[in-house]
């Protein structure tokens, strides 16, 4: 399969709410669109960011139907505590021309068990065969997927072509090491905020999926632009890599939390963004000191990204 749509910056979009706390399809569409108009090369629907547990099957299919509809290239997330939904997922996915998969391990039930995820993974690869997918590895579903379960997959299931990696630098490199290393058609997709140059620049990473980048689009497709000249060898754009990647630390460090959604929805209404104001739970809110910790590090990082941006464009 050499579709690859996994490739370039793609931010996990979240999912809006209307006041009676229902997915705002408009909103979500308009977001998709925009981002896609600054730079995105994709997106995916229905991450952790897009609250999957939180929506029903059919809520979750019409927001990927609408994205694209609209022409937005969309990547769906397989997330299910059961692997029928998941596989409902993944088939409608294809029946919609979505552009790929994010297959996401099982959860609670028999989560930890290699037998039953690889029938699980095997079950969604199965329900859209077209459909390029990589497999979505994170700590917080509680499964690791290792080398041996990935390419006894790949062999049945060739459109199973990368891996996402969600976890730390150790787990980013051991990707790198025994899985992307391995096979030169496999891709690896630096999956948390945090590790973006260290996936890149280490790991041979050639994509992200971003959270950060749904409120500061721009800014992460810089980082992403410099981390792939680091990767040539260009001394000077290494540099402003890690930079950047500095300046960015706390608001990307969000991604690794629990709260993840709840901050990057308030920095979106920072943005200006008022549809990201409700969470699907009226009780998911962020404190008032945690609302002002977010404010104080978005404002911080602003400014420094202004000056920083014109010292960068005066020394080329």
């Amino acid at each position: 399969m050499t579709n690859n749509i996994f490739t370039g910056t793609i931010p996990a979009l979240m999912t809006p709410c209307t006041a009676e706390r229902a997915p705002d399809y408009d909103a979500l569409v308009a977001k998709g669109r925009a981002l896609i108009d600054v730079g995105m090369s994709a997106v995916v629907y229905c991450g952790s960011m897009g609250d999957w547990p939180l929506l029903s099957e059919a809520q979750r299919q019409e927001g990927v139907a609408r994205l694209v509809a609209a022409g937005v290239p969309t990547i769906v997330g397989t997330g299910a505590v059961n692997s029928k939904e998941a596989v409902s997922h993944a088939a409608h996915a294809g029946k919609v021309g979505a552009s790929g998969l994010m297959v996401i391990p099982r959860v609670l039930s028999r989560g930890a068990s290699p037998a039953a995820q690889k029938a699980h993974f095997s079950a969604i690869l199965e329900a859209a065969p077209e459909l390029p997918s990589v497999i979505y590895n994170s700590p917080y579903y509680g499964f690791a997927t290792r080398a041996d379960l990935f390419f006894e997959l790949r062999a049945k299931y060739p459109n199973l072509i990368g891996f996402k990696e969600f976890g730390g630098a150790a787990d980013m490199r051991y990707a790198a090491e025994h899985i992307t290393s391995q096979d030169e058609n496999v891709t690896l997709m630096a999956g948390v905020d945090t590790q973006v140059f260290h996936g890149f620049v280490n790991c041979g990473a050639t994509g992200a999926i971003t959270g950060i980048g749904n409120a500061l689009p721009r800014e992460v497709l810089h980082l992403v632009e410099l981390c792939r000249k680091a990767v040539k060898g260009d001394v000077v754009a290494r540099r402003q890599a890690l930079e950047l990647e500095s300046a960015l630390a706390v608001l990307s460090s969000f991604d690794e939390g629990t709260d993840l959604v709840l901050y990057y929805k308030y920095l979106m209404v920072l943005n200006g963004d008022q549809e990201y104001t409700l969470h699907f739970n009226e009780t998911d809110v962020l404190s008032a000191s945690q609302r002002r910790y977010a404010e104080t590090q978005y404002e911080q990082f602003r400014k420094w990204y202004a000056n920083w941006s014109k010292e960068v464009a005066h020394w080329g």
